[in-house]
């Protein structure tokens, strides 16, 4: 619960570059402080923020975005997140113009990526970050130096990803296998998918699609396959390969029965009780 600098704040201040952190981005300071700077751009990465109009004129070449989807794709908050839990096949990373919308400017280059199966979300983000800097010596580079044109965006084909909230992490047991083993891979290994065994929370870090047919109803346990724990689920069974319960370390789902922390039989829920 201490405060601390994030990586990037501290990589730059060991090359000796000089970080600012505005508390606020509406109140002028950052507007000022890149007038001071004479800056040719600005590069944006997973900001989080809606920079206002008077930012994103200052520099030069204005404000030009990194952003980790295949615009228009995944527009918002968690786009690496919800493109795993629907399934989608690729992503990829866009190098966009900023404009006063939410990841809607025009777009100077795309670079895709599959997504192998299996992938969670905290892996996914670490290999588009890598794609996202290869771009920052090429495609940022050639579009500053006016080799490349920004291409509007199609509006038919945008999508929204929205911030992950609470009702999205919970388990719904009466959906299919497959989508809760994708729901699950998204939101690992934070801030992680979750369900409740009696009054203790269960965080879901790995999980898979199960081969158990069974009409138990939804969210029972039903036993352990290799080191797994099996729970029924709307349609199908789910493997819970790994998840950790409050106060505990992560274990395997096998040792979640042999800790006697669930049962046989038991009921997973979304609320506790």
């Amino acid at each position: 619960m201490r405060l601390a600098a994030p990586p990037v704040k501290l990589a730059a201040l060991e090359q000796g570059i000089e970080v600012y952190q505005p508390s606020r981005v509406r109140d002028g300071a950052l507007a000022s402080w890149l007038r001071q700077q004479r800056a040719d751009v600005a590069l944006v990465a997973a900001y989080g923020r809606i920079l206002p109009p008077e930012v994103l004129a200052t520099p030069a070449h204005g404000c030009i975005n990194l952003h980790a989807s295949i615009l228009p794709a995944y527009r918002g908050a968690a786009p690496i997140q919800w493109a795993i839990a629907n399934g989608d096949a690729e992503t990829g990373v866009s190098l966009m113009q900023m404009d006063a919308g939410m990841d809607t400017g025009a777009v100077y280059a795309v670079r895709r990526l599959p997504i192998p199966d299996g992938m969670n979300g905290g892996e996914l983000t670490r290999a588009l970050a890598e794609l996202a800097a290869d771009m920052v010596g090429d495609e940022l580079l050639a579009a500053v130096a006016g080799r490349l044109q920004a291409l509007p965006q199609d509006e038919r084909f945008a999508s929204l990803a929205p911030p992950i909230e609470k009702e999205h992490l919970v388990i719904d047991w009466t959906l299919a296998s497959d989508c809760i083993a994708r729901r699950v891979r998204a939101f690992a290994p934070a801030p992680a998918a979750f369900t409740f065994a009696g009054e203790r929370r269960l965080k879901l870090l790995e999980a898979r699609r199960g081969e158990a047919v069974t009409s138990e109803a939804p969210g029972t346990v039903l036993g352990t396959h290799q080191d797994a724990l099996v729970v029924a689920c709307g349609s199908g069974s789910l493997e819970i390969v790994r998840a950790g319960a409050e106060g505990k370390n992560p274990q395997s789902g096998r040792d979640l029965i042999n800790g006697r922390l669930l049962r046989l039989g038991q009921r997973l829920a979304a609320q506790p009780g």
